[in-house]
Order: C-alpha cells, then structure tokens, then sequence
C-alpha cells in the first residue's frame, strides 16, 4: 500500500510539473492560435535565473524567503522574456502560422545553445532549500518533499488561473477570444491587447516550472526545457487545445501512466503508453478530453 501512495503522489508531482508548463502553451494556443516552440526558453530561464539569484543575490537562496525571492527573481526573468518574444517576434507573424512555428523553433534552439554557451552544457546542482530534501510520511509512504512543493504549487496557479479568467475584465476577453476571436473584435475590442498579457502568464507559469522542477530534479541544465516541453505539448493535446483545466486532467493522467509504468515495467516504457495513449485520444477523440467538437 505504502508503494502505491508513494508512486501516486511522485506521479502527481511529476503532472503538476507538466501542468505549469502546459498551462501556459494552452492559452497561448486558445487565444492567440500559437504553437509556441520556444515556450521551453521561458522555462530554461526560469530556472537558470533561481539559480544565478540562489548565489550572486544578497538574501536569496538558502531556506525559507530567501529561496521564494530566488524564485521570484527566476519567475520576473522568464515573465520577461516572454513579454519580449511575443512584442518582437510573434505579434508580426499572427496571421503567419509556418513563419510562427518556423520562428519559434529556432527560437528554441539559439535558447539552449545561448544558455550552454553562457553556462556550460553540464547540469548543475540546483541550491535546493534543505526542507526540499526531506521526505514526509504519508499514509505510510515516504514521500519527498520536493514534489510536495510542485503539487501545492500546480493547485494555486490552476486556482489563480482560473479565478483570473472568471472575475477579471482581461480574463473575460481572453474567455471570448478563445470561443469567438472575430465576434469579439466586431464587438471593438482589440483581442491583440491581451496576447501579451497571455503570454506573460505562459512565461511566468513556465519559469515557475523551471525554478521548481530544478528543486525536484536537484540540477539544472540547458536541455531541460526541450525534454518537458514534449510531455507539455502531450499534455496539451490530450486535454484539449485551449482548456486549462482540460490540461490539468491530462497532466494527472500522463504523470499517473508515466510513473507506474516505469516502475511496474521496464525503464521507459512508461513514454512509450503516453505517446500510445496520445494516439489512442488522437483517434476516438481528437479535440481532447476537454475539448470541443468543431462544427462547420
């Protein structure tokens, strides 16, 4: 029993990773029809920017608020970069979808070589508070504190989201972009004012998921984003293009089949039922879990 909560719990973990990524990739796509391929560069600096302020910053790193200003610091520097991917690269191709993808992917490839370039391709160990390390008892698993810290983490930006999307005027236009772009700009509203808002949020969940993925992986390194942006995207798509909480669901389930398959069966045989279980919802359900079906 003990085996089952601590696999079930670390497979959460591993979703609420996958979650903070794909969450930001899914409004992204449902607003602004962006398949962000660079959307792992926001989680590389995320996470090399905990790391730079953990040890150059007077009073971050260690325990306690000095690892939160760290985070913050890494967060404000992937929300940044965002920010300046969508004004200076994507806001001009909108209307270009091979320009986007063409754009975006290298993007995504000068990311990771400038980050090796600047710190070296080796993975570095990650200034992990010490309380990160522990583990809790949980129904008689032992469960590392780490992925915990991602799962509480997932549950408030999913909240915060949501709450954003529900009771806020920004919020409320991008819920009437996702559904009808065109009838909301007949209506006078610029739909456009509210992509770089989208892909502020994108960025910073995704920097959150680099700083934190580093304290549940204890390194950091330059191809990190590239491998998590793969499941983000599978987490995307099985949930439905454009559905938060549809992302959600999905990041629970690929985290679940990742994590007992692994263990139950032979090492990486739990990608392989992922990539199958996308076709399998590619197949019977192709607009997702939460998606809705196209009409004419």
């Amino acid at each position: 029993m003990g085996t089952v909560i601590l696999l079930t719990l670390t497979g959460l973990g591993l979703a609420a990773l996958y979650f903070l990524v794909a969450s930001g990739l899914s409004l992204v796509f449902g607003l602004a029809d962006v398949l962000n391929f660079a959307h792992g560069l926001f989680l590389g600096v995320g996470a090399y920017g905990t790391w730079w302020a953990a040890g150059n910053l007077p009073g971050a790193g260690g325990d306690g608020f000095g690892f939160v200003f760290a985070v913050a610091f890494g967060v404000a520097a992937g929300t940044l970069v965002a920010i300046l991917v969508e004004l200076v690269l994507i806001r001009p191709l909108y209307s270009r979808t091979i320009e986007q993808v063409l754009v975006t992917v290298g993007l995504s490839l000068a990311g990771v070589a400038l980050l090796q370039a600047t710190w070296g391709a080796d993975a570095r160990p990650f200034p992990r508070p010490d309380w990160t390390r522990e583990v809790t008892g949980i129904l008689g698993a032992q469960v590392p504190n780490g992925g915990l810290l991602l799962i509480v983490a997932a549950v408030l930006v999913l909240g915060a989201i949501l709450a954003f999307l529900r009771w806020t005027r920004y919020g409320l236009v991008i819920r009437a972009g996702v559904e009808n772009r065109e009838m909301v700009t007949a209506l006078g509203i610029d739909v456009r004012k509210a992509f770089t808002l989208v892909f502020a949020i994108g960025g910073a969940a995704a920097a959150l998921a680099g700083a934190l993925g580093g304290v549940y992986f204890g390194t950091v390194s330059p191809g990190q984003g590239g491998s998590l942006l793969i499941f983000a995207f599978i987490v995307v798509v099985i949930g439905g293009m454009g559905s938060v909480v549809g992302s959600a669901y999905a990041a629970v389930v690929v985290g679940l089949v990742q994590q007992f398959v692994n263990y139950y069966g032979t090492s990486g045989l739990g990608d392989i039922c992922v990539v199958g279980l996308l076709a399998v919802v590619l197949l019977l359900r192709p607009q997702g879990i939460a998606g809705k079906v196209a009409t004419a």
